[in-house]
């Protein structure tokens, strides 16, 4: 199974995206598709032995929507294209090095029409946001310019100024050219859109334009050429002015949040320096290859990931991570593709290139999740659809009661029968929620928190209990020997020998913390190792047998503290980690080991208190060591003495409680828990986003980002509430009023037009409101900072 998000261009409404789905899930292979009307794009899950990417774009195409493929960062590689070595294109890189590499490059890219769409950040052709904004724009202008003249026209306007039709032509026929000018290109897209809806069986916005201005227009033109009738060409036009201004605002509104994204997309820088047959040479970053020396001088940004092979500098990696500190690189360090080179120069191996850099991987996880539907927006998707049938059946109703039954004129009756048709609101409803989640999930990205899904954004707010793993996420996880307790005939420097020639093959943290404490000493070799998960481990060394493990360990080997028992647990009450070292069957003496919690673990607790969120902490430690660093920190649940493979067990032992838990800890090692809990916080991520385990991922290690996550998901589903709120609101109020229910008062079709296009701007507006979130400070003012700046700029 293979997961793409792929450029659609084309929507017109909100619920044309419901097209594509439709027609996407009859094809062969297609497990999952959710399109999205504010992102312009669509996320399918698929079995690659069944259907290709070519045969889903072309399925999009079939759908009459502009497919431009895959979405990837600007300037990387053609979607697709293999992440192959240089040395396996050796003849490749050689033309790269000569005069005419330009010329080269564009013919081994000639075939890949992904990649000529990708110079436009994948819209190829088809027309980006800003790009239908402005296309939007200049239909409404020129209906508009059609209109007035209609206006000055029609009646009213020729009472009110006097206006005759120009050389003495008849009235009709010119209000009739008027009209088709104002609405048949200015509404096409519309139209098309209907035609392209019915077709797929979805019913939407379009429809109802179709339906309002179309049988207003088409009776118009009956009145002109064959019957006797007022005609509807003045009410038609303005109609078709006021939606099209509404999807306009709309659109702007739409692009805004979408920004985001596109800052991403836009971090690649277009070009690289590479050494190709020992001469630098400045290539594009798409035809950068695995296995290329990259050349990055002072203030330069880094065209791919990699590996630094010469020299050092300062990284700035703020607009992927969210940390606002330079990191310090050398040699043997990894570098990410879009970070800033700040201080010094250097070269480094290209270790990943195209859609599989960091930087791609962030986008493709930020666009997924902004294609993800809430259970709200499914919900809200059907509801759109029968939304626009009770308009329809509405409207006919309205016209045969007051028509057939009350005896009103057929002109009354039409006119209230569109006023029906065009009041109707489903885009509200079909942009209640994908907005806000699309602003949502933005702006999280601009502070390294990644939501997988919109519906990881309404888990997390339900959260009664979040769970963090101790050491290495309340703690600093650099554990350090604070003391050693020799046993009687032993002395320190004998202790810590022993410990530390057993510890030789062990990757746990006090292992680290005893190996430096022994650093310069003569350690002597080990066989027969073994370690214990959870307890500790066991070796022999100089042909005596010694274990280094806790309590627990020593219990089942049948070894005795002695007169150390005591001082064990005092050490351990005190908060200390304590590794008992054993040899021959004897505690020859203890070392304690200390890791400090980090700066900000105890604000984060009292913060999630703060929201009603309980705080447990589970640890492999004796209970008296975690009782002890859980008082210190103000924690409310303590699960101590857990082995790593029962923490998944702990988990659902809460959720069995009736509490909805969340997880926090490392993403490989603390996987099986983060799988099980409800919401799985994988933290100091880094640019490992691709963590299956996780529903969100915290790129840096402040455990702060799980509050501002928590606080970002209540934000986001509260604009959730307040738009669908208010979509039904208006729809409820809005249908008795277009029927004529409070007659004699009863709305013209233009002014259902305002009120249609205002209700959808209304939403896209009220979404946007999100950016004003102050993550952090749990409020929507207060102390700007560095990274709210760069993701209010995207509004």
């Amino acid at each position: 199974m293979r997961t793409t998000t792929v450029d659609v261009s084309g929507f017109r409404t909100p619920l044309d995206p419901l097209v594509i789905e439709k027609h996407l899930r009859r094809h062969k292979g297609v497990r999952k598709v959710a399109a999205n009307f504010a992102s312009a794009s669509a996320t399918v899950t698929y079995d690659e032995a069944l259907v290709s990417d070519t045969e889903l774009e072309q399925a999009v195409r079939d759908c009459g929507f502009h497919c431009a493929g895959q979405v990837v960062p600007r300037h990387v590689c053609a979607p697709g294209q293999d992440a192959v070595s240089a040395d396996a294109r050796h003849d490749h890189a050689h033309n790269k090095a000569a005069p005419s590499s330009k010329a080269a490059s564009k013919a081994q890219h000639a075939d890949h029409g992904e990649h000529d769409a990708m110079a436009d950040m994948g819209h190829g052709p088809g027309m980006d946001m800003q790009a239908m904004a402005r296309d939007m724009r200049n239909r409404f202008l020129v209906a508009l310019a059609f209109t007035v003249p209609i206006f000055f026209l029609a009646p009213m306007g020729m009472d009110f100024l006097r206006v005759n039709p120009p050389f003495g032509w008849d009235l009709d026929l010119v209000l009739f050219v008027l009209a088709s000018g104002a609405i048949l290109w200015p509404g096409w897209p519309f139209f098309i859109a209907a035609v392209r809806a019915l077709q797929r069986g979805v019913f939407n916005m379009a429809v109802l334009v179709l339906l309002s201005v179309g049988t207003g227009y088409l009776f118009s033109v009956g009145t002109t050429f064959f019957f006797e009738a007022e005609n509807f060409y003045e009410a038609s036009a303005l109609l078709l002015v006021f939606i099209l201004l509404g999807h306009w605002l709309e659109m702007r509104a739409r692009a805004g949040a979408s920004e985001a994204i596109r800052r991403l997309m836009d971090l690649a820088p277009p070009t690289a320096k590479v050494i190709r047959q020992g001469v630098e040479v400045e290539i594009s970053t798409s035809e950068v290859l695995v296995g290329d020396v990259v050349v990055v001088r002072p203030g330069g940004k880094i065209p791919v990931d990699g590996v630094i092979e010469e020299g050092a500098s300062e990284i700035d990696e703020s607009m992927l991570t969210g940390e606002s500190l330079p990191v310090s690189k050398k040699v043997g360090d990894t570098v990410v593709g879009g970070s800033i080179n700040k201080t010094g120069a250097f070269r480094y191996r290209a270790t990943k290139v195209g859609s599989d850099t960091a930087l791609a991987q962030i986008v493709k996880l930020v666009q997924e999740a902004q294609n993800s539907k809430a259970p709200a927006q499914l919900l809200a998707d059907r509801a759109s659809q029968w939304l626009v049938l009770a308009a329809i059946v509405i409207g006919l109703l309205t016209f045969a009661v007051w028509f057939w039954i009350i005896g009103q004129t057929l002109l009354f009756a039409l006119t209230l029968t569109i006023t029906v048709f065009v009041i109707a609101c489903p885009d509200a409803l079909g942009l209640a929620t994908p907005m806000a989640v699309m602003v949502g999930t933005g702006l999280g990205a601009a502070h390294g928190i990644l939501i997988k899904d919109a519906a990881a954004l309404e888990d997390a707010v339900k959260l009664d209990v979040v769970i963090f793993d101790k050491t290495g996420t309340l703690t600093m996880g650099q554990p350090k020997v604070e003391q050693v307790v020799p046993g009687p005939g032993f002395d320190e420097a004998t202790v810590i020998a022993t410990a530390a020639a057993i510890e030789q093959g062990s990757e746990h943290h006090i292992a680290v913390a005893v190996l430096e404490r022994a650093k310069g000493l003569a350690l002597p070799p080990l066989t027969d190792f073994a370690a214990f998960e959870g307890k500790g481990v066991r070796a022999v060394v100089d042909g005596r047998t010694v274990y280094s493990g806790n309590r627990m360990l020593m219990e089942e080997n049948g070894i005795d503290l002695g007169p150390l028992a005591a001082r064990s647990v005092e050490l351990q009450g005190a908060g200390r980690t304590v590794a008992h070292i054993a040899q021959d069957g004897r505690v020859i003496g203890l070392i304690a080991i200390a890791d400090a919690p980090r700066p900000t673990a105890r604000e984060t607790i009292e913060r999630l208190q703060a929201l009603g969120v309980k705080v447990a902490m589970i640890t492999g430690d004796n209970l008296g060591t975690a009782q002890r660093i859980g008082r210190e920190l103000g924690i409310d649940i303590v699960l101590a003495e857990v082995l790593p493979g029962d923490k998944a067990a702990k988990v659902k032992e809460l959720q069995a409680q009736g509490n909805k838990v969340g997880m926090v800890g490392d993403g490989v090692n603390d996987a099986p828990a983060l799988t099980q809990s409800d919401v799985g916080f994988a933290i100091g991520a880094g640019t490992d986003v691709a963590i299956e385990s996780a529903k969100v991922v915290l790129m840096r290690s402040d455990t702060l980002d799980v509050v501002k996550a928590i606080e970002l998901s209540r934000a986001t589903l509260r604009k959730m509430h307040q738009n669908l709120w208010w979509a039904v609101g208006y729809n409820v109020v809005a249908f008795p009023a277009a029927a004529g229910v409070f007659y004699p008062i009863t709305l013209s079709p233009e002014v259902a037009a305002i009120a249609m296009s205002g209700s959808s701007v209304l939403v896209a507006v009220n979404a946007l409101l999100l950016k004003r979130l102050r993550l952090g400070e749990g409020r929507p003012h207060g102390r700007r900072t560095a990274a709210v700046t760069v993701a209010e700029q995207a509004a």
